[in-house]
């Protein structure tokens, strides 16, 4: 008698976790199935930094070519876009050095940036990005840097927003 008490109850939390869960899909993705494909027109600069936009628009296409989940496509083509604005870069003194010298740069980059389902012609989400990277004396390292971080989670926003 025990053992059918402790049967049922294990086979009812699990049924009442299965239906509080709702269904899961475990590849991860949360993009309704008609996007498969996403364009990335090349980013509006708000800064005074010349050829930014199209470093940023470029690292953030490899780093969605890289994840794999989506394809590129042609902006005018694709299931998806991903509009950003480049609002903000600086570069302050990371670390001193023993002799108060300046080590190490860090550069801060922020991005605003729209997914949007062309099918639905809605708007997905918006959010603020905001990252950096070190640098000493190669400044674009730390622009590679802090845009990798922030295409991750620009990926993780797009595909697997929990």
């Amino acid at each position: 008698m025990i053992k059918k008490t402790v049967f049922t109850a294990i086979i009812s939390i699990g049924l009442l976790a299965a239906f509080r869960c709702g269904v899961y899909s475990f590849s991860g993705s949360t993009l309704p199935p008609h996007i498969k494909t996403v364009g990335i027109p090349i980013f509006e600069d708000h800064t005074a930094e010349f050829g930014i936009d199209q470093k940023i628009t470029d690292l953030l296409i490899d780093a969605i070519r890289d994840d794999n989940t989506l394809k590129i496509a042609d902006p005018d083509r694709a299931d998806a876009l991903l509009h950003g604005v480049i609002t903000g870069i600086r570069d302050p003194v990371g670390q001193y050095d023993a002799n108060e010298e300046a080590s190490d740069f860090r550069v801060y980059i922020s991005i605003t940036v729209t997914f949007e389902d062309v099918h639905n012609r809605s708007v997905m989400w918006e959010t603020s990005f905001s990252d950096y990277g070190t640098y000493v004396n190669d400044r674009d390292a730390g622009i590679e840097e802090a845009v990798n971080k922030i295409a991750e989670d620009i990926i993780n926003k797009t595909v697997s927003d929990w």
